[in-house]
């Protein structure tokens, strides 16, 4: 793999865990709406990086789609107020390598998460000032590869790679025709993949010695 001009992360399986505050999330609203249902972290887990329209297809399969997505948005809501109190856990030597990587490349966070949420996580972590940019699913509802081709028009960027932790993050980097770096600490599992990593300071010290 020639030396990247940038690094493109997922978000949730790669850089952090916050399955137990976005089950949380969930919960909070099952009860507030009356729904005798309630979702496991184990089960969540296995959803993270889909997008909302799946997940919801998954979740709530007996409402209706303008019923969904009233649930749908009041997670979100719930969730961003969660987030800044509850947060998450990030994945060891997260922090110490996003701060040495920032010294030799920008670094972008591109999740399927909604709107406002990586900018939450973000100020959560405190690493603000190695972050160049970001883009998330929520802002304009379209797949990673179509945001991952977004970032590389709107930063001039040539030879990015995509760091994520499923299958799915495998795909949309073919789509989006950039080298796949796969994280195998995260919640997916993928034999497709340029690169594959099983600790963040492994990685951190392999785009350091390029």
């Amino acid at each position: 793999m020639q030396k990247p001009d940038s690094l493109i992360f997922d978000m949730d399986g790669t850089l952090w865990d916050a399955v137990d505050t976005y089950a949380e999330s969930w919960n909070q609203v099952f009860k507030e709406f009356g729904i005798d249902k309630a979702i496991t972290r184990e089960e969540l887990a296995q959803m993270v990086g889909w997008e909302g329209k799946k997940v919801m297809a998954v979740l709530m399969p007996d409402f209706d789609e303008d019923m969904q997505q009233k649930i749908f948005t009041a997670v979100m809501e719930n969730r961003r107020l969660l987030l800044p109190h509850r947060g998450g856990v990030l994945y060891d030597g997260v922090m110490e390598g996003l701060q040495q990587l920032a010294g030799k490349y920008p670094l972008f966070i591109l999740s399927n998460c909604a709107k406002g949420i990586i900018r939450l996580f973000i100020d959560w972590a405190g690493i603000n000032e190695h972050i160049t940019d970001e883009m998330a699913h929520g802002i304009n509802f379209m797949p990673k590869h179509h945001n991952i081709k977004l970032l590389a028009e709107k930063h001039g960027l040539k030879t990015s790679v995509y760091i994520g932790d499923t299958a799915g993050d495998g795909e949309q980097s073919r789509q989006a025709g950039v080298p796949f770096v796969f994280v195998s600490y995260g919640f997916g599992a993928t034999d497709d993949y340029d690169l594959k990593f099983d600790d963040f300071r492994s990685l951190t010290a392999y785009f350091m010695s390029l």
